[in-house]
């Protein structure tokens, strides 16, 4: 069965000592104000680009500075499984995501958003080579 996901945050982790700092940076960089979330209290984000894109910056407890990319997906398990084919591992499942890293050992997070969020308008679908090749 195919699946749709796409790229769709960029994600600034930084130390919490220096996130008061960067949020105000960040926020005069983009000219918005980024939103607190209250489920997820570590984050900040705000939408870009009519909606379709978002920055999102992250309060880290430990670990150094960095950037990564949230992909969404309306098929957490076959994204997942997808990018595992393409090179990438899973370190661990939080809050309902995977955290993954890529190739090159960089960060990334695969997220599912709510059913018929994605479509063929707004997401790449991706067909399951398993039936593809079951077919042949």
């Amino acid at each position: 069965m195919p699946h749709y996901s796409r790229l769709c945050r960029i994600v600034i982790d930084v130390d919490e000592r220096h996130h008061a700092e960067e949020l105000a940076f960040w926020q005069a960089a983009t000219g918005t104000t980024m939103e607190h979330f209250a489920k997820h209290p570590e984050f900040h984000g705000v939408l870009l680009g009519g909606g379709e894109f978002g920055l999102l910056l992250q309060s880290l407890e430990e670990g150094q500075s960095r950037v990564h990319l949230d992909i969404h997906t309306d098929d957490l398990d076959a994204e997942v499984a997808r990018l595992e084919r393409l090179g990438a591992e899973r370190v661990q499942f939080v809050n309902g995501w995977w955290i993954m890293r890529d190739p090159a050992g960089l960060p990334l997070c695969v997220i599912q958003d709510p059913p018929g969020t994605l479509n063929d308008d707004n997401a790449q679908r991706w067909d399951d080579p398993r039936e593809d090749a079951a077919s042949h």
